[in-house]
């Protein structure tokens, strides 16, 4: 079958003309980066360091939603934070379009993964994380969404059922309707949290870690959502090694911002819509090649008998007393 799909007309040339409508010169060195929501590339310049090309996917954010993206980093920026912005060109810009798409460019950083297992990082994560939220708390966002139980979980469940195989559906269904109930108590528990602008996607993976600190990457994902949001998924391993880390990342963060404990109240359910949102993700680009190609496992019985029991566990986990400072 013939792909139709829209960033199967990301050509190279289209790319190098894109780049060159901003005002650069480039070489003709093209290299794909790892990147499913969006395509992201590394485009050569003559005589000049390579910069970041990131083409949005179509029709998933509005102009001003990316627009909100960017005004995070640039007030992240200006609150000496290691966050890497986007590129402004003469008339102060930094979102463009070219061919129907809409791409971003950003300079090249270097950096490493960072090492989470070491608390003494996590000490210094938890600074920045609190320097950062203190900048997300100066304004909301106006046009991006909030995170919630329903985009998250309800719909993500809905989103996800056609893919689980007949046999498996009648535990699918069930569990995913206990799921979500215990998640909306437990959210419904904690009134009156504090929703700030967070990264909304803050594992490793979007951090690079350069000259002793994290450096903040890849903000596509930011939204309204309680602190917490930006920590839990810091943290990894058994409770008792999750509650050391917590435990360092709070004595960092409470260094430059308050935390409020009822937070830790909300790291399971929050965990448990990741975990339901990440399959519902694959699911809503399953149209894109790069998908099928990626995540061959995911319409599988196997994955799902799979996903059925980590759901068990998780919902395990729900039931048990919150993550603990020690």
């Amino acid at each position: 079958m013939i792909s139709t799909h829209p960033f199967d007309a990301l050509s190279p040339d289209l790319l190098l003309d894109a780049v060159e409508s901003v005002g650069y010169q480039c070489d003709g060195r093209v290299l794909a980066l790892n990147s499913y929501e969006n395509r992201v590339f590394q485009i050569g310049l003559e005589d000049d360091t390579p910069v970041i090309a990131k083409f949005y996917r179509p029709a998933r954010w509005t102009d001003e939603q990316i627009l909100e993206e960017h005004a995070f980093c640039f007030d992240a920026v200006e609150h000496e934070l290691p966050v890497v912005p986007p590129l402004r060109d003469a008339q102060g810009d930094s979102l463009h379009q070219h061919a129907g798409f809409r791409f971003a460019l950003y300079p090249r950083r270097g950096g490493h993964a960072p090492e989470l297992d070491n608390l003494d990082n996590l000490l210094v994560m938890g600074r920045f994380l609190g320097r950062l939220h203190n900048v997300g708390a100066i304004r909301p966002f106006a046009h991006r969404p909030t995170l919630s139980s329903q985009e998250f979980g309800h719909e993500a469940v809905a989103t996800c059922t056609p893919f689980v195989t007949a046999d498996l559906r009648p535990a699918w269904d069930s569990l995913t309707r206990d799921l979500l109930q215990v998640v909306d108590e437990r959210i419904s528990a904690v009134p009156n949290v504090t929703l700030l602008r967070v990264h909304g996607d803050c594992h490793s993976g979007n951090l690079l870690w350069r000259d002793n600190a994290p450096h903040f990457i890849d903000l596509d994902d930011a939204r309204m959502a309680p602190a917490i949001q930006d920590i839990w998924m810091l943290l990894s391993g058994d409770r008792h090694r999750q509650s050391q880390q917590l435990t360092d990342i709070i004595e960092g963060y409470r260094e430059f911002r308050d935390f409020s404990p009822v937070e830790l109240h909300l790291v399971e359910p929050l965990r448990t819509l990741r975990m339901l949102h990440f399959s519902a993700w694959i699911a809503r680009r399953w149209d894109d090649p790069a998908f099928p190609r990626a995540f061959p496992w995911f319409d599988s019985p196997r994955y799902w008998g799979e996903r059925i029991l980590d759901l068990r566990n998780q919902l395990a986990e729900l039931n048990e007393a919150p993550l603990q400072l020690l």
